[in-house]
């Protein structure tokens, strides 16, 4: 996994749920303009990967996206916890 491996090993422990359910809490109970301007970030990343994939993949690259999620489901998830925490981080980091 990626550098926030041991956070992995008993979730509960440490975030009392999973780190995609304490980012949503963290996302309604954190300072709005930090919130919107960390989402507009990641949509903004977003949307510059999805070009780039269309452009190296065709415009069926959702399906493609969509087949690599199922054959790769744990590093997947991996990605999803390692991009929970660092969002939740950056937002918790301004909001102080």
């Amino acid at each position: 996994m990626s550098k926030y491996s041991a956070l992995f090993e008993d979730e509960d422990d440490v975030f009392l749920g999973s780190p995609t359910s304490k980012l949503m809490d963290i996302l309604f109970n954190a300072n709005n303009d930090v919130v919107r301007f960390d989402l507009e970030n990641f949509m903004k990343k977003r949307a510059a990967m999805e070009l780039i994939l269309e452009e190296h993949l065709g415009e069926d690259f959702l399906n493609k996206v969509d087949q690599f999620m199922i054959s790769n489901q744990d590093e997947v998830n991996g990605k999803l916890k390692s991009l929970s925490i660092e969002l939740m981080g950056e937002i918790v980091s301004k909001s102080e």
